[in-house]
């Protein structure tokens, strides 16, 4: 497993970050075997958020973390202040409510990292970074960054903190992957994905801030399910999902390109997708929905292989030759 850190988090973090929304109290025994094997095999970070379940995903994780006595060994990256149908919610109050009610179902003193799950632009930064401070400070959360927060956003309230001698953000989490986004699956969500995101990335790759990447097997459409001549037989909301977000012709010869890759390599396709991922010059982690064990270790064995720029660059359609 590789790992990498985080300003202001003490421990090693495992650049294959364990995603927590198939975890249900109402499957408890099935939950939390996963989770054990999925610590067996080197993963020290796990990705939660307050909405993610109603609550349920915080508790049936707080229990594991609890039962095992992990809790010194592992990472806790928690996500607030997410939109709900009436309101954008990305507020001091918000932000407190969440954290109050994430650590009350976890258990937990504090969250290693938190991250603010959306962004409201037409929020002023200050105040946002006044509370997060306060909670670090107060020792609820070790550190902080931003989830679909832009760059822009970003170096702005960065700049606050520095003027005012407060901490900064210091982690990002935009998505990701090789395909590329026709439109947003949700609604403020941020992509670096494609030459759109290239500016975005040559900052990443500057700054060399920690990036959780979401959805960097794109909703499944590396799964191998996807083709050009059966997108109108998905039935479920995932699957029409992925369709509307990364079926297009671009994507598909992509997807053929890591087909001969994967081939070539003995690998899956979602083991290139997650390669390509990881083998950007970014400091990159990647949040992984693993749902069994053989998956987590699939992921693994993704993580690592270094892909070559000369392939990266072919995978992207930018040249015709590796």
């Amino acid at each position: 497993m590789q790992y990498g850190s985080v300003p202001g988090v003490d421990k090693s973090i495992s650049r294959l970050v364990q995603g927590s929304t198939m975890l249900s109290t109402k499957q408890a025994e099935q939950s939390m075997a996963l989770l054990d094997s999925v610590l067996e095999q080197g993963c020290t970070a796990f990705d939660t958020a307050h909405g993610y379940g109603g609550g349920d995903v915080e508790r049936i994780f707080g229990r594991w973390v609890n039962e095992r006595g992990v809790r010194d060994n592992i990472v806790v990256i928690g996500k607030g202040a997410h939109h709900n149908q009436d309101r954008q919610r990305v507020t001091p109050f918000d932000i407190t409510a969440d954290l109050h009610d994430s650590l009350a179902r976890f258990k937990f003193d504090f969250i290693d990292l938190y991250l603010l799950h959306r962004d409201d632009p037409s929020k002023p930064v200050g105040p946002i970074v006044e509370i997060l401070n306060e909670h670090h400070r107060a020792g609820k959360i070790g550190a902080f960054g931003g989830s679909n927060w832009s760059v822009a956003r970003i170096q702005e309230a960065n700049a606050y903190a520095a003027a005012n001698g407060l901490k900064p953000f210091v982690a990002s989490s935009p998505n990701f992957s090789l395909a590329i986004q026709k439109q947003a699956p949700w609604e403020n969500c941020i992509s670096i994905s494609g030459p759109d995101g290239a500016a975005e990335r040559a900052w990443y790759q500057e700054t060399q801030m920690p990036l959780f990447f979401w959805s960097s097997l794109s909703g499944g459409f590396f799964s191998g399910r996807f083709r050009r001549d059966n997108l109108d037989t998905f039935e479920s909301y995932a699957d029409k999902l992925c369709v509307a977000t990364y079926c297009t012709e671009e994507n598909f010869q992509r997807l053929d390109r890591v087909a001969i890759l994967a081939k070539e390599k003995g690998m899956s396709l979602a083991q290139i997708a997650t390669a390509y991922v990881l083998s950007q010059p970014l400091n990159a982690f990647a949040l992984v929905g693993c749902a069994t064990p053989d998956e987590f270790r699939a992921n693994h064995a993704a993580s690592e292989l270094k892909l070559a720029p000369a392939e990266i660059a072919w995978l992207e359609l930018r040249r015709d030759e590796r």
